[in-house]
């Protein structure tokens, strides 16, 4: 069992202009964590819509009570697979990112939509999921207890969202993709993603 944690935020941007921060949004000084970017697959569908899987490199330092746990010598780099779909007719862009390497200590998987505010054209709305799990005997536990990610959200939708009428079941851990690439791949992570 893992844990999930969501989060929705407005961005006082038209979605245009947040598409276009997303695929720029690396290298920058901000974000020296990420190391490389690269692009592994790109499709355009007879659909149109904008299939893309690129790899990220990415290197955290990791938390004191990790350093005591871990070996020095243990890989610090992180690998990060990311497929994207973009749906310029209903203005919407799908993540999905899940770390490729370290997957015995632990398991995230984002998925995140950017989708135009039809009520406000100049906004984006941004809908943030994350499951997080170990296997780890002792890491699993606190990952599992700790309290839900809220920071992103204002205090009145968090209030609005957590009342006894607005529970809502989790959404169980999606299944990681194939390591291959083909039309019925890029399909299912459609389904997955949407």
């Amino acid at each position: 069992m893992g844990r999930y944690f969501h989060s929705e935020v407005d961005i006082r941007s038209p979605w245009h202009q947040v598409l276009a921060a997303f695929w720029q949004r690396y290298p920058n000084p901000y974000s020296t964590h990420v190391l490389t970017e690269d692009v592994l697959y790109r499709e355009v569908t007879p659909s149109n819509h904008l299939l893309s899987r690129r790899l990220l490199t990415k290197t955290n330092r990791l938390p004191g009570w990790a350093e005591r746990v871990f070996p020095t010598h243990m890989a610090r780099a992180v690998y990060v697979l990311e497929d994207s779909i973009v749906d310029p007719q209903r203005h919407t862009l799908t993540t999905k990112t899940w770390n490729l390497n370290h997957n015995t200590l632990m398991t995230v998987v984002e998925r995140c939509s950017f989708e135009e505010d039809r009520s406000r054209p100049t906004w984006t709305k941004l809908r943030r999921e994350a499951w997080i799990s170990s296997a780890v005997y002792g890491l699993a536990r606190p990952i599992q207890l700790r309290p839900p990610l809220i920071s992103m959200e204002t205090r009145e939708s968090h209030q609005r969202n957590t009342s006894p009428s607005h529970h809502k079941p989790r959404p169980p851990l999606p299944r990681s993709p194939s390591s291959s690439y083909d039309s019925a791949v890029a399909i299912e992570i459609l389904h997955l993603l949407i």
